[in-house]
């Protein structure tokens, strides 16, 4: 058996979206396990370089920014290149960058298709395979941000569920083509944070009767989930793990 490793001293995380919401938390998880991070963030750049200051006040050198848009696949490699040019190796990719927003039947435009699948599957496959040469070097891992409701439909989010359901099928699809060089896995939250823009009460009342555990997550839920399968899940690849405090269970 093999025991769980206890530190990721040495290695480098890239996390995409990592500037705020559930990207910062996975970002200081992975940061206070030992790996040094590269937060990258679309724009501003306000919250990514405090992200990155309060890091490297707590250990030098441990953390940069990298700005991109995710949409622009023609920048995804020259990304991973510059962040391996300041890290010199890139061991994690957290692909958790993603947009979330209703597209009811009868209204989707090609704009907004383009945008869901671009940010939460094309960009993911375009950065893994970019990322693929310094992962297969150390052994790395690929651990991708999914959701519930890749498999339970969400009203009027037809765009945002095939994206994401897209990203469950390329997870398994990944741990199986890149075996046993790259451990591939995913996690799938439930009601952890609320839009940025607000939910009804109501709404929200609704939600939480439908969790067992009648309350929502945490951002430090995620984060935990993640790092167990980047540190501790040595014999774990093709998985995806639902942190939703049991909704999914009682669909």
């Amino acid at each position: 058996m093999t025991k769980a490793t206890t530190t990721l001293d040495g290695k480098w995380a890239l996390v995409t979206g990592a500037a705020r919401r559930v990207g910062a938390s996975i970002s200081r998880a992975l940061h206070e396990a030992g790996a040094g991070v590269a937060i990258h963030y679309r724009g501003p750049a306000g919250e990514a370089q405090a992200l990155a200051a309060e890091l490297n006040a707590k250990r030098r050198e441990s953390a940069f920014t990298v700005q991109a848009d995710l949409l622009d696949c023609g920048r995804l490699e020259a990304m991973v290149a510059g962040v391996v040019g300041r890290s010199g190796r890139l061991d994690i990719l957290v692909n958790n960058a993603s947009s979330f927003y209703p597209t009811p039947l009868g209204s989707i435009t090609a704009a907004q298709w383009e945008d869901l699948i671009g940010t939460n599957l094309r960009a993911p496959l375009f950065l893994s395979q970019a990322a693929l040469p310094h992962l297969r070097a150390g052994g790395g891992v690929i651990i991708n941000l999914i959701d519930i409701h890749a498999i339970r439909p969400l009203r009027d989010h037809p765009a945002y569920g095939a994206a994401k359901a897209g990203l469950a099928m390329l997870t398994r699809s990944l741990a199986r083509d890149l075996a046993p060089a790259v451990r591939v896995n995913g996690v799938a939250p439930g009601a952890v944070l609320w839009p940025d823009d607000g939910l009804a009460e109501g709404t929200r009342d609704s939600i939480v009767r439908q969790i067992p555990l009648k309350r929502p997550g945490a951002p430090e839920d995620i984060a935990g989930c993640v790092l167990y399968l980047v540190r501790d899940a040595g014999y774990v690849t093709g998985q995806i793990i639902a942190v939703d405090g049991g909704r999914s269970i009682g669909w």
